[in-house]
């Protein structure tokens, strides 16, 4: 291969990074408008949502949730793919619904539901930009961040039979953690060209941030939430 060649190969591999990076941002943007109305959905119904008690909840909202990823992962390479992420997180904003509602109980609710919002944002926008710009290799947190969030699955699991307070602050502050490391993780991979799939792509990130956003709100509540 001649060096000419080699250079040409290295452009077409950077200018398909950079289109998975924009398509990512640009669905990961058009995402939020489902999320946000699932949201309104879920807020305005709220305790509805819950079936029975919060274990059952719980498993319902897993069943959903990985049967439309595993629909995501097998029409990525479609439109199909795009309407069920936009169906995924229609289904995660109606899901944080409860949440936000319990939020909303405070006086001071609106401007949790604000700062949790603002600080992921932040969180998002240094992160991405560090994953972007930083020649360090992010990837050797992979098994470890992977391994983090099954941690916290198995604890919320737990904690959906345990109701410890304490314990739900634990995985609000680890789940902060593990999931801005995954931004960097995830960005990074792509800008590497280890994902190629922008559907794909964006799954992992709207789930970043919406984690970090959940974690962050009840973080907020536990520590700075006013009654009347």
């Amino acid at each position: 291969m001649s060096y000419n060649d080699v250079i040409v190969q290295n452009t077409t591999a950077a200018a398909q990074q950079h289109r998975v990076l924009r398509n990512t941002y640009a669905l990961l943007a058009l995402s939020m408008v489902p999320t946000v109305l699932g949201a309104l959905l879920g807020t305005s119904i709220g305790a509805s949502l819950m079936v029975g008690s919060p274990i059952l909840s719980l498993l319902l909202f897993l069943g959903v949730a990985w049967g439309l990823m595993i629909g995501i992962e097998k029409t990525k390479n479609s439109g199909m793919g795009v309407v069920l992420l936009l169906a995924f997180t229609f289904f995660m904003g109606l899901m944080m619904g409860p949440l936000l509602r319990h939020a909303l109980g405070f006086s001071n609710g609106g401007t949790l539901i604000a700062l949790a919002a603002g600080g992921t944002g932040a969180i998002f926008l240094t992160l991405a930009g560090i994953a972007t710009t930083s020649k360090r290799d992010f990837s050797k947190m992979g098994t470890f961040l992977m391994a983090g969030v099954v941690l916290i699955l198995v604890a919320a699991i737990a904690n959906a039979f345990l109701h410890l307070p304490a314990l739900t602050l634990a995985i609000s502050a680890a789940a902060v953690l593990v999931f801005s490391a995954l931004i960097l993780f995830d960005i990074q991979r792509i800008v590497q060209g280890g994902e190629t799939n922008y559907i794909t792509a964006t799954l992992a990130v709207y789930l970043d941030v919406y984690n970090i956003f959940v974690s962050l709100l009840q973080l907020l509540m536990a520590f700075g939430g006013e009654r009347d």
